[in-house]
């Protein structure tokens, strides 16, 4: 039987609003920190199925979400195109070498890269009940381009946005490589077990309107497209971060069948604005949820109240805070749980 995420993402309403957390298998679960003490570091967990099924799970056996999302990162895809990558403590995550300076076509693919996260996939939907969704994911073309081209994460974008107007045919050939890359990836994940998928666009905020149609929505219509003729049944989420006004056109050109919402959006306004019975996902702020101040029940209903007339997925408006007390989270889990729309 799907479960009422997976009702829900397919247009279907119900009685209660179903909810899951992006980052909810993470460092602020005092059981995630434990093993990852034993374990080693991030990416060594990654690429180890069972602890990588055993961090996605935990959040399922504490707080009883609707979804368990795969414990993953989105640069496995550059990973495997062949960039070295590497998390540095207090620095993030580092590919070498840099595209600003470097060929796409001098790196040695290694596509074996994936198998560990499709087990991890298999070994989850083998592990959950029926009633969970199994939700696997991937960093959209721009957003992983940005990494990939500049090394690093970083404030504004700079070296991919400057590419983009410098040097577009050779951004547009490693958007073309990402965006083949994220097709595969994302069918093996459902090939093994994912039930939906989302497409995570971490910095789509950061580009004018013009580029926003050729970077963000061009590439992720294109996979949307070809998962779409693969598995007609799993549905797509789309997470456009920071696009503000621009968000309608991506949730109608690119054919997802739900859109994310950050917490920068008046869920008013993007319900007034977004395709009418599209399923909405957010979007309340991670920060507030940090605080935990008397605000939170408040602002949770309000969402809800401005979703209720569409198919809702409660979720934050970006990952959760690693410093987010447990306390917070079973709070707003009780509010949501509680919402008679």
């Amino acid at each position: 039987m799907p479960g009422l995420l997976l009702d829900t993402l397919n247009g279907k309403r119900a009685d209660r609003v179903p909810l899951w957390l992006m980052r909810q298998a993470g460092r602020y679960l005092p059981e995630y920190r434990a093993l990852r003490a034993e374990k080693g570091g991030f990416l060594a967990l990654a690429y180890d199925s069972e602890a990588a099924c055993e961090i996605t799970l935990q959040p399922i056996d504490r707080f009883g979400f609707d979804g368990a999302i795969l414990f993953s990162d989105i640069l496995i895809v550059p990973h495997a195109l062949g960039q070295h990558l590497e998390f540095l403590a207090g620095e993030g995550p580092k590919l070498s070498p840099p595209l600003v300076d470097a060929a796409l076509a001098g790196l040695t693919p290694d596509k074996g890269r994936y198998e560990p996260i499709y087990q991890t996939v298999r070994l989850c939907r083998e592990r959950l009940s029926d009633d969970v969704t199994m939700l696997g994911f991937a960093g959209s073309p721009w957003t992983v381009a940005t990494y990939m081209v500049a090394g690093e994460g970083s404030r504004d974008q700079h070296e991919a946005r400057a590419m983009a107007y410098r040097d577009p045919a050779k951004l547009d050939a490693i958007l073309e490589a990402i965006t083949s890359e994220t097709i595969s990836y994302l069918s093996g994940q459902i090939e093994a077990g994912a039930e939906a998928v989302q497409l995570f666009d971490s910095w789509a905020g950061s580009l004018a309107p013009d580029e926003f149609e050729r970077l963000v929505i061009a590439p992720n219509a294109r996979i949307v497209a070809a998962l779409r003729e693969r598995h007609p049944a799993t549905p797509i989420i789309g997470f456009p971060k920071g696009a503000g006004e621009k968000l309608p056109a991506y949730a109608r050109e690119t054919c997802v069948q739900a859109v994310g919402v950050d917490e920068t959006v008046d869920p008013a306004w993007a319900a007034r604005e977004l395709p009418r019975d599209m399923p909405v996902q957010g979007n309340f702020d991670p920060l507030l949820l940090l605080a935990g101040s008397d605000r939170l029940e408040q602002r949770a209903r309000y969402i809800l109240e401005c979703f209720a007339d569409r198919p809702h997925v409660f979720n934050l408006g970006h990952g959760i805070d690693r410093r987010t007390p447990i306390a917070h989270v079973e709070r707003l889990l009780a509010t949501v749980r509680g919402f008679k729309g």
